[in-house]
């Protein structure tokens, strides 16, 4: 699984809506950041955590794959989150719940 192509397809559906003028991804000391300029007034934030949280889905469907998004800061329409995707650990012991994800069922 290669994340520099899902960070280039979560960009571009960013960038698809069409609230964002613009959408770019920088990495400072290896974290990646993304700068979005939003146009909407009203329900900034919200609204761009609900778009920011569908491009991540669109991105990751059909991966096992999770997403984290953090609020960093905001100036007039620039946004700035702090947004990482990240492998999901396996499980290396069994916890007697019979999990879908239990080591006990793997071949």
């Amino acid at each position: 699984m290669d994340l520099d192509q899902i960070w280039n397809q979560f960009i571009g559906h960013l960038v698809d809506n069409e609230e964002i003028s613009q959408a770019s991804l920088k990495k400072i000391t290896g974290i990646p950041f993304i700068y979005i300029h939003y146009s909407q007034k009203e329900n900034e934030k919200n609204n761009l955590f609900l778009l920011i949280k569908k491009a991540a889905s669109r991105s990751m469907r059909g991966k096992q794959l999770h997403c984290e998004t953090i609020f960093v800061r905001q100036e007039n329409q620039l946004f700035v989150f702090r947004h990482r995707f990240y492998v999901p650990q396996q499980k290396m012991f069994c916890c007697g719940n019979l999990c879908p994800d239990c080591i006990l069922f793997r071949s």
